[in-house]
């Protein structure tokens, strides 16, 4: 797990992202496309740092990492497309994602074996060969003295790995692969990852598991840069999960004042929502789970969690909770109070994306960036969050609220709230995350060994605090965040929060 970690990857991220954001802050339609076409050779100045084994292949990579942080896709190799090709339609302040939000760069992409197992230099060739002993297809041979595995015999079933003494045996495997729960990650006719799109959901794990960076997503931080310099008022609404990814000491306060100084007019905190949502799901599960007319009922908040079911068990969309998320109850609270305003979602998540633009429910959110975007737009504009702190912090969210963003948050806060509110009515919970353990509960509810349970899936292992777009290592960021819930005044929601908040 490289999360967190000070990568050479992190940094190349961090980068492409502060220059786009600068360009945003600053932007001079004259020079647009001559200031865009400066940035590879800014971050890719010399040899010295040349991060491959060109300067030219890093600058080419650059390129394509620039169009998806300008919100463009990547351009086609089989003919010429300029680098700024499209600009135009990204020059604004209200650019919306559009899938495929997750995007392989080709000359980034090291073809990493895709399965099967090699003899590493531990072997020993020990008088046991235990390794050809349990092979099913007589794959293994002893060659120059130590264990050869054949390719073309090999079924890749792991029984030679699992008796070596030496642990001699390493299995390939691509790390996006690996990462994926929903098998998406494919091969093109180069031997290269692919993403299949009928497949993915969008949860960025192939993303921050590749070491060598060739997965990225798009982004908008170039227009939520160009629109914090216009008159319309912007407001943030922030998730739960940004306790520590700034640094360990900064508070609330130090964040909401950072936000204000980028040009965020209010900042709102994302809990407000999942107040709103533990209250409504808990009379959900009360008014249609405990009376038998759901057999079971399917959190809705992981918006890849949403999309795993609707994709692969079209059958128990009905079982789908149909509250809306913390991000767009929030945002609709805002916009109620602020019709004017533009509400921008900052979280750890690479699948709000796509669910900000979705036409099924309305979102009311205008921008979706990462923690980790916003980190580089601090850069751009050298914020340096421990000097800012502002005279209040966000508004009181309860802890059953923030605890939303660790894994088994939503369904411990749904829980609490049905035993308080509802004491005579007794709940089920189970909860699943990573997009593996997420199929096998759903395969499991669908065949009938749920019923009565609210089930809370999480597409990142970890759950949100271990999203796609966090700076921070997932265990430091999960004590991070049980630490804010910890801190909380008020432990639980009203009952009729739902209709104070949203009537």
């Amino acid at each position: 797990m490289m999360r967190g970690l000070d990568t050479t990857v992190r940094k190349i991220r961090r980068r492409v992202f502060k220059e786009v954001a600068m360009l945003g802050f600053t932007v001079n339609e004259e020079t647009l496309n001559d200031d865009v076409e400066a940035i590879p050779y800014k971050i890719v100045s010399d040899e010295s740092n040349r991060y491959r084994e060109s300067v030219y292949r890093s600058r080419a990579i650059i390129r394509e990492r620039l169009r998806l942080a300008m919100g463009l896709s990547l351009r086609p190799e089989n003919k010429p497309v300029h680098l700024t090709a499209g600009m135009e339609a990204s020059n604004i302040s209200d650019k919306y994602y559009e899938p495929p939000l997750m995007q392989v760069i080709p000359s980034a992409c090291e073809r990493c074996a895709s399965k099967g197992y090699k003899v590493s230099d531990m072997c020993k060739g020990c008088l046991a060969h235990p390794c050809m002993e349990v092979c099913p297809k007589g794959a293994i041979s002893m060659v120059n003295g130590r264990s050869y595995i054949d390719p073309e015999k090999c079924i890749s079933c792991g029984k030679c790995k699992s008796v070596c003494p030496y642990d001699a045996i390493s299995k390939l495997e691509r790390p996006c692969a690996k990462a994926c729960g929903v098998n998406a990650i494919e091969s093109d006719e180069c031997g290269r990852a692919y993403i299949n799109t009928d497949k993915c959901v969008s949860c960025g794990m192939c993303m921050v598991s590749c070491p060598f960076g060739a997965i990225s997503d798009k982004s908008q931080v170039f227009q939520l840069a160009r629109a914090l310099t216009e008159k319309t008022p912007i407001i943030a609404e922030i998730a739960p999960a940004f306790a520590g990814q700034f640094g360990d000491n900064i508070t609330p306060r130090n964040l909401k004042a950072a936000l204000q100084e980028l040009g965020f007019s209010e900042v709102y905190e994302v809990a407000l929502g999942a107040d709103i949502g533990a209250i409504a799901e808990a009379h959900h599960y009360v008014e249609k789970v405990a009376t038998g007319e759901l057999p079971f009922l399917l959190t809705s908040c992981c918006p890849s969690w949403a999309m795993l079911a609707k994709k692969y068990f079209p059958d128990l969309i009905g079982e789908v909770s149909q509250e809306l998320t913390p991000m767009v109850a929030t945002a609709r609270t805002i916009k109620k109070e602020n019709p004017d305003a533009k509400v921008v979602f900052i979280g750890p998540c690479a699948a709000k994306k796509l669910e900000a633009m979705r036409r099924t429910v309305r979102s009311d959110v205008d921008f979706v960036i990462t923690f980790e975007e916003l980190q580089a737009m601090f850069d751009a504009r050298d914020i340096d969050l421990t000097e800012y702190e502002a005279e209040s912090s966000f508004h009181n969210a309860t802890a059953a609220g923030r605890g939303y963003a660790v894994a088994g948050g939503v369904a411990k806060a749904i829980e609490e709230c049905v035993n308080e509110y509802y004491p005579d009515v007794d709940v089920k919970i189970e909860h699943a995350e990573g997009l593996a353990e997420c199929k096998k509960v759903l395969a499991m509810a669908k065949a009938g060994r749920m019923d009565g349970c609210l089930i809370e899936g999480m597409g990142c292992p970890g759950g949100c605090a271990a999203g796609a777009g966090t700076n921070l290592q997932v265990a430091k960021a999960q004590k991070k965040v049980q630490e804010f819930v910890k801190a909380s005044s008020k432990k639980l929601p009203p009952k009729e929060l739902k209709e104070i908040e949203l009537n």
